[in-house]
């Protein structure tokens, strides 16, 4: 079994995304998210360590957040830590996505 080291619970979502990066930005998909981070399915690549910035494409809107590449899965997509620079309201916005994904798997018995 391996070691955890994220410090906050992840939750595994499908949220359609418009990422950013310094040399591409495309379409992709969050498969987990937390208040720390998120994994993003995308066909294209970024370097590690490079700023991303992140565009949810919620039903009540664009929650848009920076971030670092703090890894990145070949062909695959990428993981994300949030920047703690980011605006009040959209952070706020990303507390309350988080408890309701938290709340919707607890309802399905999964996390």
């Amino acid at each position: 079994m391996g070691f955890e080291r994220r410090e906050v619970p992840r939750y595994k979502v499908n949220l359609p995304v418009r990422w950013e990066g310094r040399r591409a930005a495309r379409d992709g998909t969050i498969t987990d998210i937390s208040i720390g981070g998120c994994f993003v399915l995308t066909d294209d690549l970024i370097d590690r360590g490079d700023p991303v910035k992140i565009e949810l494409l919620l039903p009540a809107g664009v929650l848009t957040l920076w971030g670092q590449i703090i890894y990145t899965a070949e062909e695959i997509g990428f993981g994300v830590r949030f920047s703690h620079s980011n605006p009040e309201a959209e952070r706020r916005k990303l507390e309350m996505l988080i408890r309701a994904e938290a709340l919707r798997l607890e309802k399905k018995g999964q996390k």
